[in-house]
């Protein structure tokens, strides 16, 4: 099994300068009303909203065989039995609908370390993940084991595997450069160490938030979500909705992690595909 080093890796996606992206949403399953204020800080308890499970494919332009992935989504079958989510495929499946099979992503950013996001990291053989150090080290110990209830023991397991053989790329901070034209930030704190990305694209920085904004409620409200690394973590996440609105190039490039109505914002491809554009 080959990974690609880093210096391989620039090499294909370009120079630092000039490297740029095609941003694709691949959605994978779905869940049906789900409770609102369980995404939006003191939103009326008998309101519902669909929730999408998305992984994102950052296609390097002029290179339609590679991508990296942003978050991985999950497969495991107690997640599958225990959620029951609609029209599930394995993130791994699901991205054949751009033309990408396992092998072709080069690497995977996974945001935080809850199981809708990180548990599909080992689906992807090829591979390097990347996750914030003080995200890992705060939640995963020195055996592979859980430090707390925040990460399934499985996907804790799984981490600690792809460390040891070589494949976990462990990030030291906030706006760190970490693959030509793609950056990644901290402070949304909806775990310990969340991390967001700008993705540099032939229409500005795209922004996507993962979870450290639920929604487009979220945004448009300046509403900080529900469930932050600790109550006093609520500014935190304000701020780094602020945050994002200077980073992108366009209040409309930044997206929010979990919201169907990114497909109908940006309606092609289709068939559970979004492209922004």
């Amino acid at each position: 099994m080959k990974i690609l080093s880093t210096v391989a890796a620039f090499a294909m996606f370009g120079s630092q300068a000039g490297a740029q992206y095609d941003v694709y949403g691949v959605r994978f399953a779905g869940l049906a009303a789900f409770p609102m204020n369980a995404l939006v800080l003191h939103a009326d308890s008998t309101r519902k909203q669909e929730l999408a499970f998305i992984v994102w494919a950052l296609r390097p332009a002029g290179d339609p065989k590679h991508a990296v992935l942003f978050d991985a989504g999950f497969y495991r079958d107690k997640f599958v039995q225990s959620w029951k989510p609609t029209n599930f495929q394995k993130p791994s499946e699901a991205i054949a609908k751009i033309g990408l099979a396992p092998d072709a992503i080069t690497d995977v950013i996974i945001s935080h370390i809850h199981w809708d996001h990180v548990d599909g990291a080992d689906l992807f053989p090829r591979a390097r993940v990347w996750i914030q150090k003080d995200e890992y080290d705060h939640y995963v110990d020195a055996n592979g084991l859980p430090k707390s209830r925040t990460v399934d023991t499985a996907d804790a397991a799984m981490l600690a595997q792809l460390k040891k053989a070589g494949r976990l790329r462990l990030i030291d901070g906030d706006g760190r450069e970490i693959i030509p034209g793609i950056t990644v930030y901290t402070g949304g704190r909806h775990t310990y160490a969340s991390q967001y990305i700008g993705v540099r694209t032939a229409k500005g920085i795209v922004v996507l938030a993962s979870d450290n904004a639920y929604t487009y409620e979220n945004l448009n409200k300046h509403a900080p979500i529900a469930q932050t690394f600790s109550l006093a973590d609520t500014i935190a996440n304000v701020a780094a909705q602020d945050r994002m609105r200077h980073i992108a190039s366009d209040p409309n490039l930044i997206v929010p992690g979990h919201d169907p109505e990114i497909f109908t914002r940006f309606p092609t491809p289709g068939s559970g595909v979004a492209k922004v554009n």
